[in-house]
């Protein structure tokens, strides 16, 4: 049940244009696209795969659900990843929106074995139930009572552990992302939204908020500030130490 009267103090709720705005597919991509840029120029990828490489410890294979998949460019790093660690993984990805699914299955490899899913990660059936669940810059969509709920989710349903990678909410890194898309020519949905998400996103007090109303273990429990302005909070399920 949904907690409504938990609140994270400082957070904004201005909505994003990429919430509230019907384009077409092309223009979507280009959003997409230009998103994963921004991503791997940022060292956004570092977090989840650091996370994982100790998740995964000793384990020959896992299943890996990304939620709000976006351009798929995570996933993507993941399947790379598992395999110059010899893991073998089922990649997942899943989304709400049918056209950003595609879009996700049309820049992958057909060599690729990562499945692209419409669905929505609370309906997703109990015998289908992941190994890890990943987010990347998706927490900061929701308001404060639906992340809750969210990580209350992850920590029952995940059997080895879940990660959500997004942004430090800090002037800095909104000023300098107003800065950098004045001048960097990306998709007006990211000129707008980046600045936006920044400010909608989390300080360290509000994970730790988080942690404790959803009544989170320590064992296992990770919370790491990552440069630039990144934030890595999970927690390894499956009993093994915090990383």
């Amino acid at each position: 049940m949904t907690d409504a009267g938990f609140v994270l103090p400082g957070r904004i709720h201005e909505e994003e244009l990429m919430d509230t705005e019907a384009v077409p597919q092309t223009d979507l991509a280009r959003c997409l696209r230009d998103l994963s840029r921004v991503n791997a120029l940022s060292m956004g990828y570092r977090p989840t795969l650091h996370w994982l490489d100790r998740a995964v410890a000793g384990r020959d294979r896992v299943t890996i659900v990304d939620i709000g998949c976006g351009y798929g460019d995570m996933l993507r790093q993941v399947e790379r990843w598992a395999a110059r660690r010899g893991v073998e993984v089922d990649l997942l990805g899943i989304d709400l929106n049918p056209t950003t699914i595609r879009i996700a299955s049309e820049a992958t490899p057909d060599t690729s074995n990562i499945r692209w899913e419409v669905m929505n990660l609370f309906d997703m059936p109990k015998d289908r139930r992941p190994d890890i669940v990943i987010s990347s810059l998706f927490a900061h969509h929701l308001g404060d009572a639906e992340l809750l709920d969210f990580v209350r989710w992850l920590d029952r349903n995940c059997r080895v552990g879940w990660f959500i990678n997004d942004l430090h909410r800090h002037w800095i890194s909104a000023w300098g992302l107003t800065l950098i898309f004045a001048v960097w020519p990306v998709h007006r949905f990211v000129r707008n939204d980046g600045p936006v998400s920044v400010r909608r996103a989390f300080v360290r007090d509000d994970l730790n908020r988080v942690a404790e109303a959803a009544g989170l273990p320590s064992d296992g429990l990770t919370l790491r500030w990552w440069f630039p302005f990144r934030f890595g909070f999970g927690r390894q399920t499956g009993g093994a130490g915090p990383s």
